[in-house]
Protein backbone atom coordinates (compact mmCIF):
# COMPACT_ATOMS: atom_id res chain seq x y z
CA UNK A 1 0.00 0.00 0.00
CA UNK A 2 1.33 3.19 -1.17
CA UNK A 3 2.37 6.09 1.64
CA UNK A 4 -0.46 8.43 0.83
CA UNK A 5 -3.41 5.29 0.87
CA UNK A 6 -2.35 4.90 4.06
CA UNK A 7 -2.43 8.33 5.70
CA UNK A 8 -5.90 8.39 3.44
CA UNK A 9 -6.69 5.11 5.44
CA UNK A 10 -5.49 6.50 8.57
CA UNK A 11 -7.43 9.71 8.70
CA UNK A 12 -10.45 8.04 7.34
CA UNK A 13 -10.52 5.54 10.74
CA UNK A 14 -9.67 8.64 12.82
CA UNK A 15 -12.17 10.37 11.66
CA UNK A 16 -14.69 7.55 12.00
CA UNK A 17 -14.21 6.87 15.50
CA UNK A 18 -14.30 10.55 16.11
CA UNK A 19 -17.61 10.59 14.73
CA UNK A 20 -18.38 7.16 16.76
CA UNK A 21 -17.27 9.30 20.20
CA UNK A 22 -19.57 11.85 19.64
CA UNK A 23 -22.69 9.48 18.97
CA UNK A 24 -21.94 8.11 22.22
CA UNK A 25 -21.34 10.70 24.51
CA UNK A 26 -24.65 12.67 23.00
CA UNK A 27 -26.78 14.06 26.25
CA UNK A 28 -29.85 12.15 27.12
CA UNK A 29 -32.75 13.39 25.95
CA UNK A 30 -34.39 14.27 28.95
CA UNK A 31 -31.97 17.05 29.54
CA UNK A 32 -31.04 18.37 25.53
CA UNK A 33 -31.60 21.45 24.52
CA UNK A 34 -32.22 21.62 20.74
CA UNK A 35 -32.23 24.66 18.93
CA UNK A 36 -29.89 26.17 21.93
CA UNK A 37 -26.44 27.59 21.27
CA UNK A 38 -23.72 26.90 24.21
CA UNK A 39 -22.17 30.27 25.60
CA UNK A 40 -20.09 28.70 28.44
CA UNK A 41 -18.87 26.10 29.92
CA UNK A 42 -17.70 25.91 33.30
CA UNK A 43 -16.19 23.15 35.64
CA UNK A 44 -17.26 23.15 38.93
CA UNK A 45 -15.61 21.37 42.51
CA UNK A 46 -17.34 21.32 45.25
CA UNK A 47 -19.86 19.66 47.55
CA UNK A 48 -23.72 18.52 47.75
CA UNK A 49 -25.14 19.30 51.24
CA UNK A 50 -27.60 17.45 52.72
CA UNK A 51 -29.64 17.84 56.12
CA UNK A 52 -31.62 14.57 58.12
CA UNK A 53 -35.17 15.65 58.36
CA UNK A 54 -38.12 13.91 59.89
CA UNK A 55 -40.42 12.91 57.06
CA UNK A 56 -43.93 12.46 57.14
CA UNK A 57 -44.54 9.06 58.58
CA UNK A 58 -41.63 10.03 61.26
CA UNK A 59 -38.72 8.56 59.66
CA UNK A 60 -35.95 10.03 59.83
CA UNK A 61 -34.21 10.78 55.83
CA UNK A 62 -31.51 12.81 53.92
CA UNK A 63 -32.76 15.71 52.30
CA UNK A 64 -31.17 17.73 49.54
CA UNK A 65 -29.97 21.07 51.54
CA UNK A 66 -27.87 23.54 49.06
CA UNK A 67 -24.82 22.84 46.31
CA UNK A 68 -21.65 24.78 47.33
CA UNK A 69 -19.09 25.08 44.80
CA UNK A 70 -16.60 27.20 43.18
CA UNK A 71 -16.42 27.34 38.94
CA UNK A 72 -13.31 27.31 37.18
CA UNK A 73 -12.58 27.92 33.56
CA UNK A 74 -9.21 27.15 32.23
CA UNK A 75 -7.98 26.16 35.74
CA UNK A 76 -8.91 29.65 37.25
CA UNK A 77 -11.29 30.29 40.09
CA UNK A 78 -14.35 32.25 37.51
CA UNK A 79 -17.35 32.01 39.91
CA UNK A 80 -19.34 30.35 42.63
CA UNK A 81 -22.64 27.99 42.29
CA UNK A 82 -25.21 27.79 45.49
CA UNK A 83 -28.26 27.35 46.78
CA UNK A 84 -31.47 28.77 44.65
CA UNK A 85 -29.33 26.94 42.40
CA UNK A 86 -27.68 30.73 41.62
CA UNK A 87 -24.42 30.84 39.28
CA UNK A 88 -22.29 33.65 39.30
CA UNK A 89 -19.53 34.56 36.98
CA UNK A 90 -16.67 36.91 38.05
CA UNK A 91 -17.78 39.46 35.56
CA UNK A 92 -20.83 39.72 37.98
CA UNK A 93 -23.22 38.23 35.87
CA UNK A 94 -25.46 35.66 37.80
CA UNK A 95 -28.63 33.06 37.31
CA UNK A 96 -31.07 31.61 39.10
CA UNK A 97 -32.49 28.15 37.48
CA UNK A 98 -34.94 25.52 38.13
CA UNK A 99 -34.93 22.47 37.24
CA UNK A 100 -36.73 21.00 34.00
CA UNK A 101 -35.35 17.58 33.19
CA UNK A 102 -32.94 14.58 34.61
CA UNK A 103 -31.45 11.81 33.74
CA UNK A 104 -29.31 9.50 35.94
CA UNK A 105 -25.08 10.07 36.57
CA UNK A 106 -22.84 7.25 35.01
CA UNK A 107 -22.57 5.62 38.26
CA UNK A 108 -24.73 5.46 41.60
CA UNK A 109 -22.77 7.81 43.67
CA UNK A 110 -22.94 10.45 40.84
CA UNK A 111 -25.79 13.04 41.15
CA UNK A 112 -27.80 13.45 38.30
CA UNK A 113 -27.36 15.16 34.79
CA UNK A 114 -29.67 18.20 35.36
CA UNK A 115 -31.34 20.47 32.70
CA UNK A 116 -32.59 23.95 34.24
CA UNK A 117 -33.85 26.84 33.15
CA UNK A 118 -32.71 30.05 33.90
CA UNK A 119 -35.93 32.16 35.76
CA UNK A 120 -34.14 35.02 36.73
CA UNK A 121 -30.70 37.36 35.48
CA UNK A 122 -28.35 39.65 37.65
CA UNK A 123 -26.03 41.95 36.17
CA UNK A 124 -24.34 42.43 32.84
CA UNK A 125 -21.88 39.91 31.33
CA UNK A 126 -21.26 36.55 29.75
CA UNK A 127 -24.31 34.67 32.03
CA UNK A 128 -26.95 37.58 30.95
CA UNK A 129 -28.00 35.56 27.69
CA UNK A 130 -28.59 32.32 29.48
CA UNK A 131 -31.65 30.24 28.66
CA UNK A 132 -31.19 27.07 29.92
CA UNK A 133 -28.28 25.35 32.40
CA UNK A 134 -27.29 22.04 31.75
CA UNK A 135 -25.41 19.95 34.48
CA UNK A 136 -23.20 17.40 33.02
CA UNK A 137 -20.27 14.99 33.64
CA UNK A 138 -21.15 14.47 37.04
CA UNK A 139 -19.06 12.44 39.66
CA UNK A 140 -19.90 12.14 43.32
CA UNK A 141 -22.61 13.97 45.31
CA UNK A 142 -24.87 11.57 46.40
CA UNK A 143 -25.17 10.54 49.80
CA UNK A 144 -26.53 7.24 50.41
CA UNK A 145 -27.10 5.77 54.23
CA UNK A 146 -29.45 6.21 57.17
CA UNK A 147 -29.29 9.67 58.95
CA UNK A 148 -29.88 9.48 63.05
CA UNK A 149 -30.09 12.79 64.34
CA UNK A 150 -32.72 15.05 62.63
CA UNK A 151 -31.10 18.77 61.87
CA UNK A 152 -27.30 17.29 61.36
CA UNK A 153 -25.82 17.78 57.92
CA UNK A 154 -23.54 16.28 55.53
CA UNK A 155 -21.26 17.73 52.63
CA UNK A 156 -20.27 15.10 49.66
CA UNK A 157 -18.09 16.27 47.35
CA UNK A 158 -19.10 16.35 43.91
CA UNK A 159 -17.44 17.57 40.19
CA UNK A 160 -19.52 18.52 37.29
CA UNK A 161 -19.47 20.57 34.28
CA UNK A 162 -22.07 22.88 33.85
CA UNK A 163 -22.91 24.59 30.24
CA UNK A 164 -25.25 27.89 29.88
CA UNK A 165 -26.88 27.83 26.61
CA UNK A 166 -29.00 30.65 24.96
CA UNK A 167 -31.90 30.51 22.19
CA UNK A 168 -30.94 30.43 18.73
Amino acid sequence: MSFSKSISLAAFLLIGSLVNATAQTALPEAIAAPGETAILTLHAEGAQVYECKSGGDGTLTWAFREPIATLFQDGKTVGRHYAGPNWEFSDGSAVVAQVAGTAPGMVANDIPLLKLTVTSRRGNGVLSPATTVQRINTAGGRLTGACYKAGTYESVPYSADYVFLRKG
